[in-house]
């Protein structure tokens, strides 16, 4: 008989497995307490009787991610490469800000969406991930840092498109709020416009921030840069966006990475601002992460104020994000590339 994997069960399901052999129901809260402390080994669960850890050696186990590359910057980023159960390898982000401590976790082994300045989907997506190698990734990261740098924010915002993995994805965000205790109020997911995604994650009724990458102002340029405005081209991925904005009555954030000489100029500053007039929303410009196999470049500072400059004049709310991680590969899929190459 297969072992159950407990990482990835609620505390119901671990009530429901454990009064399934005759346990008193109780036992599942310490056990799930145990599980989101990252310990693995039932024999360090030392407030459970040793009739039960047996029978959980014997019917469960409790999976773990392997840290197998870590590399830390100096302005305290961390990046973890995580070795899965099936070989393949996944990465994620520890990053520090003003208001907290965030992780960047991923959702996907690749990504299948094509996006031309990005690492993550050079060579596809593999699978998805399930919602206990999600929660894991920030498990371990938090248990290889410390309580002293408690993880407070999230951002599904790693390898993949979260969208296409919705089940996993949520449900794992569900499991972090209730085992971490994180506010949903602190937790982002970001898709590049999966429209019938956004359209269903109005209606989960989760206060969660949701991000939505443009970085184009036209469909002819988003077209080269996201191949998946093919399918959701700006104007519906728009409409979906106020559908979002009308059910939830929360602020979107739009993400917009600047590369030299092809979406930073006044002209895209402004067709930008027109599309996002009177929208309840927010605009994250960032300076592109380079990446070797791609060949974009950042625009210089004065072409990115004039952009920041532009937007702000037409009543749009926008920060300059900062860039963490540049000396550590920290763009989505870059440690990734370099483990596999």
């Amino acid at each position: 008989m297969d072992k159950i994997n407990l990482k990835g069960m609620t505390i119901k399901e671990i009530k429901d497995f454990i009064e399934q052999n005759k346990e008193k129901s109780f036992r599942a809260e310490q056990i799930f307490e145990w599980i989101c402390k990252g310990v693995s080994n039932f024999d360090l669960m030392t407030n459970l009787p040793k009739d039960l850890r047996l029978m959980l050696k014997q019917k469960a186990y409790i999976g773990e991610l392997q840290i197998v590359k870590k590399k830390a910057d100096r302005d305290k980023t961390v990046k973890y490469l995580f070795l899965l159960e099936d070989k393949n390898v996944v990465e994620s982000v520890f990053m520090k800000y003003g208001y907290g401590n965030s992780v960047c976790l991923s959702s996907q082994v690749g990504c299948k969406m094509g996006c031309v300045f990005c690492a993550s989907t050079i060579g596809g997506c593999i699978r998805n991930l399930k919602k206990w190698e999600i929660f894991d990734q920030l498990i371990q990261i938090q248990n290889d840092l410390g309580e002293k740098h408690r993880i407070t924010h999230l951002v599904i915002m790693g390898s993949g498109e979260p969208l296409e993995n919705y089940n996993e994805v949520i449900g794992a965000l569900r499991l972090i709020h209730e085992g971490k205790n994180i506010s949903f109020r602190r937790m982002t997911l970001s898709t590049c416009g999966i429209i019938p995604g956004i359209e269903r994650l109005a209606r989960e009724n989760l206060p969660i921030t949701l991000s939505v990458s443009l970085h184009a102002p036209t469909d002819e340029l988003r077209n080269r840069l996201m191949p998946i405005n093919k399918i959701y081209p700006i104007s519906p991925l728009i409409k979906a966006c106020k559908y979002y904005i009308n059910i939830t009555k929360r602020r979107i954030t739009f993400e917009y990475a600047l590369i030299k000489g092809i979406n930073d100029s006044p002209k895209e500053a402004r067709l930008l601002a027109k599309i996002l007039k009177n929208l309840l929303c927010h605009v994250n410009l960032i300076n592109i992460n380079p990446v070797k196999e791609r060949g974009f470049e950042q625009p210089d500072k004065k072409s990115v104020q004039t952009f920041k400059k532009i937007l702000e004049k037409e009543g749009i709310n926008v920060t300059l994000r900062r860039k963490l991680g540049i000396g550590i590969d920290a763009g989505c899929g870059q440690l990734r590339r370099r483990y596999l190459d």
